[in-house]
């Protein structure tokens, strides 16, 4: 069931979005050569607590972390560990946090180091898929008018849209209604609502779309090894236009 907010909790829910925003911004600068994920981990769980929002993602499902690391051919929800950054890797950070009771989600990939043109131009081009999914995030359109729309620019691209994970209605649970998939056909799936809050969510890869599990049973990665890149907000729907309520701003 789809469950709509009022403005008052909206509003909260971007208090705790631009919490969210700050810390992965503060995680995202220690980025660097020689780096574990674990120390990114370790550093994103302080800040959390430090800024008085509670753990979404430690716990959830059993994992152990409180991001998920995903780096070069990981798609998502990897376990922060021993690995060290090297250069010219890429590298998702996808986090979440409780703000007074409403969950916040977010993601976003950054270089390492300096990475080679294909992975930037990846990059770019998933960040690009965000933007315009987030402009169908109104009232009257539907899921599948945003994944069409993403679907249509990336594979036009030349990129593969991963077919098995999609973005999702967020609120007092992490995971609620309705699905935000990454491809569909105009005017199918849920309607939105003013009062709705989604995450919308593209996660691209460089070849095939098909995934397989990770070793450390939480993660995906690619089935054919090419890179994979996955940019995430959690946005409000209103009459005014989407408004995203992950940022700092």
């Amino acid at each position: 069931m789809i469950q709509i907010k009022t403005p008052q909790e909206i509003e909260t829910m971007r208090e705790g979005g631009k919490v969210l925003a700050r810390v992965l911004k503060e995680v995202s600068q220690l980025i660097r050569l020689g780096i574990t994920t674990k120390e990114l981990d370790r550093a994103a769980e302080a800040l959390i607590l430090q800024s008085g929002a509670k753990l979404a993602f430690k716990g959830y499902e059993d994992f152990p972390g409180v991001l998920c690391t995903s780096v070069n051919d990981e798609v998502v929800h990897s376990v922060p560990g021993d690995r060290v950054l090297k250069e010219g890797d890429i590298i998702t950070l996808d986090m979440g946090l409780v703000w007074k009771g409403f969950y916040l989600d977010m993601a976003r990939t950054f270089p390492v180091g300096k990475a080679s043109p294909e992975a930037l131009r990846l990059i770019r081009i998933t960040k690009k898929a965000l933007r315009i999914g987030l402009k169908k995030a109104k009232p009257g359109s539907t899921v599948g008018d945003i994944g069409e729309t993403i679907q249509r620019m990336v594979e036009g691209q030349g990129y593969g849209v991963v077919r098995e994970l999609c973005g999702h209605g967020i609120g007092k649970e992490l995971h609620e209604d309705p699905k935000v998939p990454n491809f569909g056909k105009r005017g199918q799936g849920a309607e939105l609502e003013e009062g709705m809050v989604i995450c919308i969510e593209p996660m691209i890869t460089e070849g095939d779309w098909r995934l397989l599990k990770a070793e450390d049973g939480h993660g995906y990665k690619t089935k054919d090894g090419s890179l994979s890149c996955h940019f995430e907000d959690t946005i409000a729907i209103t009459l005014a236009g989407p408004l995203v309520l992950t940022q700092d701003s």
